[in-house]
């Protein structure tokens, strides 16, 4: 699993305020915690500063650089901000968060990804707004992967997220990002399928809960990319486990390290 970091993320009212008074410490502690508990890419976020973004999302680039050489995920609506970022960016192959299929923000985007060879989240999105059922984002999906294709983006280097809206506010979101996750992986296999996974909870109780079953249901249905908390061990645990379930973890070898490191929630080696 393509773990993407979440937590440097300038809406979360414990982070925002390490990112407004450029607290170097603040936010190298939470990328080497983030990498130390398993990222892949550490995701930056520095958007709800619209006045100076782009000076402070290079900012984030730097400052994580300095002591994580895990590659970033660079989180942002705003080519200037992502530009900004790419700038500075010595980490290897970095991830545009995100393109959608909307023609402006696909034409800003796209010629950023080109030129500086990254890879990219698409969200199953267009002008039209954010599709009720699996079959049009599907068709979204489709729309993108072959846009990008034709621009010289490989397969793996794209990352479709199928958007994931609350089930509190639709019983039948679920469903339809995991029948959304499922059919893209079937069709494309190379291409990776991602989303922000705490986002089916929004609004509920017992959040937690929640976002690890989904996290097994996604994995089940294709999902190889997640942009998560890996601060949370018992999310990471069932992560571990549902890998290992899909035949993603040849022999359980990553399943069995974890657990002789410590890393699953309620089990110690003996």
């Amino acid at each position: 699993m393509i773990i993407i970091g979440e937590k440097i993320n300038s809406t979360l009212k414990s982070v925002r305020p390490s990112i407004e008074n450029y607290d170097t410490a603040a936010i190298q502690k939470l990328a080497k915690r983030q990498a130390a508990a398993g990222a892949s890419y550490i995701d930056l976020n520095a958007g709800m500063f619209y006045e100076d973004e782009p000076e402070r999302l290079e900012w984030l680039v730097k400052t994580v650089q300095e002591v994580v050489d895990l590659p970033l995920s660079l989180d942002s609506p705003n080519p200037k901000a992502i530009e900004a970022g790419l700038k500075v960016n010595t980490n290897g192959k970095p991830i545009i968060n995100s393109i959608t299929d909307e023609k402006e923000r696909f034409d800003e985007v796209l010629p950023l990804v080109v030129e500086y060879n990254t890879a990219v989240i698409a969200l199953c999105m267009d002008d039209t707004g954010m599709p009720e059922t699996a079959e049009d984002r599907v068709a979204i999906a489709r729309r993108l992967i072959k846009k990008l294709s034709e621009a010289g983006v490989a397969h793996e280097d794209i990352y479709i997220d199928p958007l994931i809206r609350p089930i509190g506010t639709g019983s039948h979101y679920g469903k339809v990002a995991l029948g959304t996750m499922r059919i893209v992986k079937e069709e494309y296999p190379d291409v990776h399928v991602t989303c922000g996974l705490s986002n089916i909870s929004f609004g509920i109780p017992a959040r937690k809960l929640m976002n690890q079953t989904f996290l097994v249901a996604a994995t089940a249905n294709g999902m190889d990319g997640a942009i998560l908390n890996p601060l949370d061990k018992k999310l990471m645990t069932f992560l571990y486990a549902a890998e290992a379930l899909m035949g993603h973890d040849d022999f359980c070898m990553e399943y069995l390290t974890a657990f002789r490191e410590g890393k699953l929630e309620g089990y110690l080696p003996k």
